[in-house]
């Protein structure tokens, strides 16, 4: 073994050890890698290039240039539409119809769901879509993330295997066409008997045995649940529903045709209008002062019970009764506020400081101390120390942030109902871009065109597409792209590659077919199953060829090995994707991992014999 591949061994797995010891995240440890590499190419040592080429140590940082990460990059804006126009809700809402609170049940219908998607998209465009469905459905089942997540990452490795769409299994067709000598590339169809035996094994595994295997701990998520409250949790909190009702104008009503202004309920009885529904509208919207009432509105009405049944009386004439259900559930949004530090509205009143007209968020109840106040809230005056509850447009919401007299903690707009044209149209783009890379566009630019179209059309503003952004993630994909060069230049990957097959080769087929599968397992967790393909998959043609064994069927034992990524968070885009929402450690993946690797090696094997005759 040469120095270069001594010392890429020694870069790449002393901070892996460190990460599986829990004692180094896998961003920082990709980064270390990166540096290591860079400097001793630097040095004189070919690492990512040949020997005494300092130039070359620029490929150190090429795995920022890769396709994936800006695969990456442009699926976590798209996400943000999908969840922001409320597709990702309605989803977790299907899923949770079906699975209940049964943790059974959720993780098997995650696992196939996100395993079917990617029969037919690519794995890592399968997992992000199922991602905030499933952390919809933690929070309201209060099943921890870290149960769910990770069945939705395996859940598309082992989709994978089953369709001809995965990267390394296209490139595994494409490497049988330049072998010596040539040969026809795989059918489409190749990979569906044997992948569906791995597929089908390995779901049932998680869903019955292997969910046990889960950790079930909490994550970031749950530790800022209090900071990022729902508007229903909001409403709870501040004990609205008590004070909340609805009055519906009358024909013979006094204030028909009269504005909010002009009637005067708020200024004269205490009471807030938050919402009004006009014309069996699907949903109430925010109240316009200056816009009459009509025949048939049905205002909503925040106040206590003496106040607001005065609005039945003969000066205002409206049928008052109380509300049946919760604002946030029909589209109002709520948030919370708290005075700022030598905030200059203490002292004075809502009416004072005109806090609706800058913002357009109406304040609709008070807590100080132990107290919620819901009437004649606009004539107290603020003190530190008091949270406000208000209501207002989603669109201006930044505005309210932005107040210098109030500090507005984030909300969380998960139980905000689907918006359905902005739904359909988030929806539209990204099935377009599915479409698109599946009829030979690149996914990246599929992507990335999906991405720039919904910030064009204003379904996600730049700033949260910035702030969606799961950076480590990014960190971790393009970070260990520097390792990938390092094994193949030096050499150390073929070295390792041709050392397995000649150990399996006196074994006949199938024992070619089981090195080629465990070789490619093994590569994949430091390179990749995109880059070990390009390693495993002509050794393997070649030892198939020489061996008179059917080199179609190696290639595809060999290419299904590629997607056995599951020992390591750092094996796979998809898995990187869920250890920081999921709060995973490198064991995790481990512990459940290796009993689904020889669940696929297994089924492997059972194909090769049943489909290949092997």
């Amino acid at each position: 073994m040469s120095i270069a591949q001594l010392i890429t061994l020694a870069i790449l797995f002393v901070p892996l050890i460190f990460v599986a010891l829990n004692r180094l995240r896998p961003d920082l440890a990709a980064f270390i890698m990166m540096l290591s590499l860079g400097l001793a190419q630097r040095l004189g040592v070919g690492v990512l290039g040949k020997p005494n080429t300092p130039a070359d140590a620029v490929n150190a940082i090429s795995g920022f240039g890769q396709p994936v990460v800006m695969t990456l990059i442009s699926l976590f804006i798209v996400l943000r539409a999908l969840d922001k126009t409320g597709v990702t809700r309605w989803l977790a809402q299907r899923l949770l119809a079906l699975g209940g609170n049964s943790e059974t049940r959720l993780v098997f219908l995650f696992t196939t769901t996100t395993a079917v998607l990617s029969l037919f998209m690519n794995n890592l465009a399968a997992s992000a879509m199922l991602l905030p469905s499933a952390i919809d459905v933690s929070r309201r089942t209060h099943i921890r993330a870290s149960k769910l997540l990770m069945p939705v990452a395996f859940g598309s490795l082992l989709g994978g295997v089953a369709t001809y769409f995965t990267t390394a299994n296209i490139i595994m067709s494409d490497l049988l066409t330049q072998a010596q000598p040539p040969l026809p590339p795989l059918p489409i169809l190749s990979f569906t008997p044997t992948g569906g035996l791995v597929a089908i094994a390995g779901i049932a595994f998680i869903s019955l045995m292997g969910r046990r295997l889960l950790p079930n701990r909490e994550s970031y998520l749950a530790q800022i649940e209090n900071a990022h409250q729902t508007g229903s949790q909001l409403e709870a909190a501040y004990q609205l529903s008590e004070r909340l009702w609805i009055a519906r104008v009358l024909p013979m009503s006094r204030v028909n045709g009269k504005s909010l202004a002009e009637a005067q309920i708020g200024r004269r009885l205490g009471v807030t209008a938050v919402a009004i529904t006009r014309d069996n509208a699907p949903a109430p919207h925010l109240p316009d002062p200056a816009a009459p009432l009509r025949d048939g509105d049905v205002v909503f009405v925040v106040g206590n019970d003496e106040r607001v049944q005065q609005l039945s009386t003969s000066e205002f004439g409206l049928l008052v009764q109380p509300a049946p259900q919760t604002l946030s559930a029909q589209g109002v949004t709520f948030i919370e506020a708290i005075l700022a530090p030598r905030s200059q509205a203490a002292g004075h009143t809502l009416k004072e400081i005109g806090l609706r007209e800058r913002t357009g968020f109406t304040v609709v109840a008070l807590w100080r101390g132990e107290r919620r106040y819901r009437t004649d809230v606009a004539d107290l005056p603020l003190q530190f120390g008091d949270s406000l509850l208000l209501a207002g447009p989603q669109q201006r919401i930044k505005a309210m942030q932005r107040h210098p007299d109030f500090i507005t903690l984030e909300p969380d707009l998960s139980d905000q109902p689907t918006q359905p044209r902005r739904a359909l149209l988030s929806s539209g783009i990204i099935v377009a871009a599915i479409a698109a890379s599946v009829l030979g566009l690149p996914t990246y630019l599929a992507m990335l065109a999906a991405a720039i179209l919904v910030i064009l059309l204003g379904l996600v503003s730049i700033q949260e597409a910035y702030r969606e952004m799961e950076w480590s993630a990014i960190f971790v994909v393009g970070g260990m792209y520097a390792a990938s060069i390092a094994m193949l230049n030096t050499g150390l990957a073929d070295l390792i590659g041709r050392g397995m097959l000649a150990l399996v080769e006196p074994l006949g087929p199938l024992g070619l077919a089981a090195g080629g599968f465990l070789l490619s397992a093994l590569l994949t967790h430091v390179m990749g199953g995109q880059v070990s393909v390009l390693v495993t998959g002509p050794i393997a043609i070649s030892a198939a060829i020489h061996l008179n064994t059917d080199p179609h069927a190696i290639a595809v034992a060999t290419a299904i090995g590629c997607s056995a990524a599951f020992l390591s968070p750092m094996a796979h885009p998809v898995n990187a994707l869920v250890v920081a929402p999921g709060n995973y450690r490198f064991a995790d993946f481990a512990r459940l991992g290796w009993v689904l690797v020889l669940v696929s090696f297994a089924m492997v094997l059972l194909g090769m014999k049943i489909f290949w005759g092997l």
